[in-house]
């Protein structure tokens, strides 16, 4: 039996566009003589589609357009995923549905025994491919879709993988990552297939791919083809920087350097050589007149403006005034370029530079960032584009005396550390409680997963440790989750991104058995 399974691009909301593609995979599976031809689950709404499976009309569409699937089923059987159902279709009819995504060929009439289980899973880094147990010993086929789809705030790429494994449970033919395709394979041979192994992937490569295919098909969605980045001399916009310019070409790419009196030679530098590695045009906009005037303004009428709201207007000049402006002129966007550490605790300015049209790094630790940035510079542009300073020099906002990066002065949070205990906060669901009693039995660095001793190097004594997790715990909780509702949409990575959970402002709250723990340690401090 020839069998024909699509890895397909499915487009949510949109029936007839889907449709369109399956008509032509299944004509072209025809010409090849092909038996069966199986697509993915929700190859005709997509897996996002919100609101619209409340609606009745859209869900007509779908079963109009399933109807033009099933006329298509003449000498060939098409397996593909509904809405709610999975359906077998044969001679212009359904032979079988179910509300299984998984089918066992028996069950709609085929006297060769396999598997056939139908998905639609986003791309995440945790994602297993490991072969499920099968009631039977029978070889299985697994269809999966690719493109970008969306829950609102959170977009998600899917990476398809389709795969086919044998009556063993190996996988013996996989389609290739983040690519639309029809293979073909003849059941009987495949328990005679060798196993192959998963592609030799890193986590950086994995992270790169899709950032890369999630943006550039997101910019497509929306009709964009010039966007406007804010560089700082800092490793998150080269980053973005570099990233973009690989997808759109260095000539839809305008880098924009906007320094106050606090940003040093060194940042300044970095930022021009970053821009002559790429080759984007590149422009120099300072700040500090427009800063100052905005000060002059508010204290001439009566108000007083602490040097922490002088960073915050720095930070919103920028964004709001230079950014926008630059972006509407040349017909483009200009990024948000957060990364998960900073959102996680909201330590970025609303409206400032947590403002931008999209967000590609917020689903990424520090620590990933940087591994990006080499990642960029050895296998994607195979020359340092990313300045080797940009990557060493302390992360700084540099919105103040207090964070000279040449005095080696930089951000509060330090990034080796703080990123795994905020991971713990986000994705392990961890709360105070939990780390103090990690802290208590000195396993916090082993059950968080950052470098052994950074906990006394960092804090001498209980009392330093805990007013640290407190402090990044009520803003996490509190003010953070205000942001983090009004930023930019994020592009996921893992099943934790921001936006992809039902987020609640709740504010500031410790448990009894924290509050006792605490107390007991800062006893034992004295």
């Amino acid at each position: 039996m020839k069998i024909a399974y699509v890895q397909m691009e499915v487009t949510a909301a949109k029936p007839e566009v889907n449709a369109e593609r399956i008509l032509k995979f299944i004509d072209f599976a025809k010409e090849r003589k092909s038996e069966l031809v199986i697509f993915p689950a929700f190859c005709i709404s997509g897996t996002f589609a919100g609101n619209n499976f409340e609606k009745k009309s859209f869900l007509d569409d779908c079963e109009f357009f399933s109807k033009k699937i099933v006329s298509a089923s003449s000498d060939i059987k098409i397996i593909f995923g509904g809405i709610d159902k999975t359906f077998v279709a044969e001679n212009g009819r359904i032979i079988f549905e179910t509300a299984s995504n998984k089918i066992f060929s028996s069950e709609f009439g085929c006297k060769e025994n396999f598997c056939v289980k139908l998905s639609a899973e986003p791309f995440f880094l945790e994602k297993d491919f490991a072969v499920e147990k099968l009631p039977i010993e029978c070889p299985l086929i697994c269809v999966d879709s690719v493109g970008i789809q969306n829950c609102g705030k959170t977009f998600y790429t899917f990476d398809g993988m389709s795969r086919v494994c044998n009556s063993r449970g190996e996988i013996v033919e996989i389609a290739a990552s983040h690519e639309q395709g029809i293979n073909f394979i003849d059941l009987k041979e495949i328990d005679g297939l060798p196993a192959v192994k998963l592609p030799d992937t890193s986590e950086t490569a994995k992270i790169y791919c899709a950032l890369h295919y999630g943006v550039r098909k997101f910019l497509k969605q929306i009709g964009i083809e010039k966007v406007v980045i804010g560089i700082s001399g800092g490793i998150d916009s080269a980053v973005a920087a570099a990233l973009y310019t690989k997808i759109l070409g260095a000539e839809n790419v305008y880098l924009i350097n906007m320094p106050s009196v606090f940003n040093s030679a060194t940042t300044k530098n970095l930022s021009e050589q970053l821009a002559k590695n790429l080759g984007c045009k590149y422009f120099v906009v300072p700040i500090q007149e427009s800063v100052d005037f905005t000060v002059k303004q508010l204290e001439g009428v009566g108000f007083e403006i602490s040097n922490f709201v002088k960073e915050n207007i720095q930070a919103r000049d920028r964004s709001g005034r230079i950014l926008a402006a630059v972006a509407a002129s040349v017909g483009g966007v200009f990024t948000c370029n957060a990364n998960k550490a900073e959102t996680t605790v909201g330590y970025a300015t609303l409206y400032g530079d947590e403002a931008g049209f999209f967000c590609a790094l917020a689903d990424l630790w520090k620590f990933q960032i940087y591994n990006l940035a080499n990642y960029l510079n050895e296998k994607i542009y195979k020359r340092e584009v990313i300045p080797q300073g940009i990557i060493d020099i302390v992360p700084s906002a540099e919105l103040s005396n207090a964070q000279n990066v040449d005095e080696g002065k930089g951000d509060p949070l330090k990034y080796p550390y703080h990123d795994f205990l905020f991971r713990a906060f986000v994705e392990k669901n961890l709360t105070p409680e939990d780390i103090l009693k990690f802290y208590a039995e000195k396993t916090l660095e082993k059950n968080i997963g950052c470098e052994i001793g950074l906990t006394e190097k960092y804090f001498s004594t209980a009392e330093d440790f805990i007013l640290d997790l407190e402090r990044w715990w009520k803003l996490f909780t509190g003010i953070a989750a205000a942001k983090r509702l009004q930023s930019p949409p994020v592009l996921a990575v893992t099943k934790y991104a921001f936006g992809s959970f039902n987020e609640v402002q709740n504010s500031f709250y410790l448990t009894a058995e924290y509050k006792k723990l605490r107390a007991e340690l800062l006893q034992a401090d004295k």
